[in-house]
């Protein structure tokens, strides 16, 4: 009862009662999201085997918009059966370190001890695209699919005109055509977004998926279950190819909830994959009252 009084004497401060009836009062005292990354490891160590790594990154977001953020290593492990094989027969060990492009990189089966910090170097306020916006303009956001695609389309659209200007100086073989070829897998991202990165009302989480599966280049895949065993439907979005690099990207949606559930990223370079830029991220998003700590091992 005495946080229920502290979130209305909030909302009556901050202007939201009176914001539109899609608007949800928080339900919590931060939205919470963590993410969970499984990767294959890059480099290839002992006598020839690739690893498996694994980290949690956890952000906590105040209605008033004050964040923090928490990580933790959970370790690393053979990737394959194959690589299982070949650790073994270099003598089991727990750690592994080396040095690449002059830095030195060090790698252990354990996980490690983890840190949770107030994030106080960026705005105060929830980041929407490329901008920093209030929770009462969360609340505001179009609950009608076209017009939430019409929002993303316009501010995706400035995104470019901005790039495209910057790329003048710092990268002027670029063209303005670079970043249109793939207008419609940005606003499919700016959709998806809203299915878990921010405490965005029911409504505007259920238009955005609706614009993220009827945008143009994104197919249905069917039912489909994560890492975790949570089952969603898949989509995956247009692909991006450039420069002989070819980026694919999958995700597992929860319809009944409208949140996103994981992320899947396939990249390659030349018919190569790129070890560690791809990989599985399975996300839990939702409102807690349990304060800002460093993230469990599991």
């Amino acid at each position: 009862m005495r946080f229920a009084l502290t979130v209305a004497a909030w909302l009556l401060f901050a202007g939201v009662a009176s914001a539109p009836a899609s608007a949800d009062a928080p339900k919590g005292a931060y939205w919470r999201v963590e993410t969970t990354y499984t990767r294959t490891h890059p480099r290839a160590v002992g006598n020839g085997y690739h690893l498996t790594q694994r980290s949690v990154s956890t952000e906590w977001l105040s209605p008033e918009g004050r964040s923090w953020s928490g990580l933790r290593e959970l370790g690393a492990e053979p990737a394959t059966k194959k690589d299982e094989a070949a650790w073994r027969a270099d003598g089991s060990p727990t750690t592994w370190d080396y040095r690449t492009e002059g830095m030195k990189i060090h790698l252990s089966a354990q996980p490690g001890k983890g840190s949770v910090r107030a994030t106080k170097e960026r705005p105060v306020g929830f980041r929407l695209g490329e901008k920093y916006v209030t929770y009462q303009q969360l609340q505001a956001l179009p609950t009608e699919a076209e017009a939430l695609r019409k929002q993303l389309t316009a501010e995706v659209s400035t995104w470019i005109d901005e790039a495209a200007e910057e790329a003048k100086t710092t990268a002027p073989q670029a063209t303005k055509n670079d970043w249109l070829v793939n207008l419609d897998r940005y606003v499919a991202q700016r959709a998806a977004e809203l299915l878990y990165a921010n405490p965005v009302p029911d409504k505007v989480r259920a238009a955005a998926y609706q614009v993220l599966k009827t945008t143009k280049g994104v197919s249905d895949l069917g039912r489909s279950k994560d890492p975790l065993g949570r089952s969603g439907q898949k989509l995956a979005l247009p692909v991006s190819s450039r420069k002989g690099s070819v980026l694919k990207q999958q995700l597992l949606v929860d319809t009944s909830a409208m949140t996103l559930l994981a992320e899947y990223t396939d990249l390659d370079n030349g018919g190569k994959a790129m070890l560690g830029k791809s990989g599985i991220k399975t996300i839990k998003a939702g409102w807690t009252n349990d304060k800002p700590a460093v993230p469990d091992m599991s």
